[in-house]
């Protein structure tokens, strides 16, 4: 009697693919998570950086600063509602600038909430080490 030829895989070879996807899986996950931070995190910065050029702006036509977003005609929220602005310290020669994440894709611990103030000083809350690392 001839025997029937089986085709297909094994259980080992399948347990084999199994793992090498998993391992793939757990190194590309954490890289795709902060390239998407950083996506969303360029969304707060450009919202910062156009409040900060129309604080200059109103500052050069009324030699202080706005206190608030509606003074500079700039929106309070991003474009997609992942940062909202807040303007405080407002004084005739002082201001701070700060976005703030707005909902889970950008809960950003490396960087949290950025700011900028008059000097062009940047800031911080997150656990990065370098303020650069959030300003890229």
């Amino acid at each position: 009697m001839k025997q029937a030829k089986q085709s297909g895989f094994t259980l080992i070879e399948v347990m084999i693919t199994v793992a090498i996807i998993g391992i793939l899986a757990a190194i590309a996950y954490p890289s795709y998570t902060e390239y998407v931070l950083r996506g969303n995190r360029s969304e707060g910065l450009a919202l910062l950086s156009e409040a900060a050029a129309r604080q200059e702006r109103y500052f050069a036509q009324n030699n202080t600063y706005a206190d608030t977003a509606a003074k500079l005609n700039v929106p309070v929220n991003s474009t997609n509602n992942l940062y909202q602005l807040n303007i405080a310290d407002v004084t005739s020669n002082t201001y701070t600038l700060t976005v703030v994440p707005q909902n889970q894709q950008t809960k950003d611990t490396k960087c949290g909430t950025l700011g900028l103030n008059q000097k062009a000083e940047r800031s911080k809350t997150g656990s990065a080490s370098s303020i650069n690392d959030c300003w890229k």
